[in-house]
């Protein structure tokens, strides 16, 4: 008996006018611009200029949708290319099917390209957008629930899932949500590779490479539990021996970086840096300058210093000369 579920939405498209709004895109957009803003802020952190991630997104978001919609069809040609499928589907990248792994070698390809017009360090930028990847991927993962897809294998736990969808070989009833469970997951990747670079100051990639390392270590147990058609080879399904290969040569990237090339990149965005800090009043001065109040050299006070105290010497004198008079 059922005590309690996550309901499936009975519909995964809101038809406003003629415009139809799929919760599967909504979700990935929106996960998009959560990953621009949070890595805007890193990079401003890190010396960079508003605004510099948002034109380099411009040039990886492209790319990654494109890698990903490729790992996708190419691992599941069947969905698209077998005997009663129409292979025009393998373009409707609205309903759904996106490789992560695409996603970001494809989208690495176009952030280099944007890196290298700006002549900014792809390692660095990669570092400042790598949590906000984790966050935009735990964003889009509710895109499989309104598409009742992508869930695991049965059970009666009270946060199972329900499908109700019969539809593309489903039986409705009650699974696993992997879908919410690696959202989960990305949200605490992402917490932990902002720990760490609060913590150990990473740069030159390995911020990145944590990322993708505890991002397949949850891939892999997930995966595991899915019970949607995927190719397999050894008793492992496709995407975890991905998952493990990508594992490995993250932890190699990170141990090869940390001896090589330790600590952070000073400089991540050339003429980002003004060099000076702003008072409280807004206007930049430059580090090192002394300040109008104490001499640099000898140490001796400022002129409004000494007009003090001449007034106070003054003022002094008069209160003496009037006691002698009274």
């Amino acid at each position: 008996m059922e005590f309690a579920y996550i309901p499936s939405p009975s519909r995964g498209v809101v038809d406003l006018g003629p415009i139809p709004l799929r919760g599967y895109a909504f979700c990935i957009i929106i996960g998009v611009f959560v990953a621009v803003w949070l890595g805007n802020k890193r990079w401003i952190a890190r010396g960079g200029r508003p605004g510099t991630v948002a034109d380099i997104s411009v040039w990886a978001v492209p790319f990654g949708l494109v890698g990903g919609r490729l790992y996708h069809v190419i691992t599941d040609y069947q969905l698209y290319f077998s005997d009663g499928r129409d292979w025009v589907d393998a373009f409707k990248i609205w309903e759904g099917g996106l490789g992560i792994w695409g996603a970001i070698a494809f989208g690495a390809v176009g952030a280099w390209i944007g890196c290298r017009r700006r002549g900014i360090p792809l390692p660095a930028w990669a570092d400042a957008l790598a949590p906000g990847i984790a966050i935009a991927q735990a964003i889009g993962r509710w895109g499989n629930w309104f598409n009742q897809e992508l869930y695991g294998k049965k059970t009666d736990l009270p946060w199972a899932l329900k499908i109700t969808s019969a539809e593309d070989g489903r039986v409705p009833g009650t699974y696993h949500p992997t879908f919410l469970y690696e959202s989960l997951w990305c949200i605490g990747v992402a917490v932990l590779v902002i720990w760490a670079d609060r913590r150990f100051k990473l740069g030159h990639g390995r911020a990145f490479a944590l990322y993708v390392a505890s991002y397949c270590v949850g891939r892999f147990w997930i995966e595991y539990m899915r019970v949607d058609d995927a190719h397999e080879f050894l008793g492992l399904r496709l995407n975890n021996w991905t998952a493990l290969l990508v594992f490995v040569l993250a932890v190699v990237y990170l141990v090869i970086s940390a001896k090589t090339r330790p600590g952070r990149e000073e400089i991540v965005e050339p003429g980002a840096d003004s060099g000076g800090v702003a008072d409280s009043g807004g206007v930049a001065l430059d580090k090192g300058e002394p300040s109008d109040s104490v001499d640099a050299e000898s140490g001796s006070g400022s002129e409004s210093d000494v007009d003090s105290d001449s007034g106070d010497a003054k003022s002094k004198g008069a209160a003496e000369s009037a006691a002698e008079k009274g």
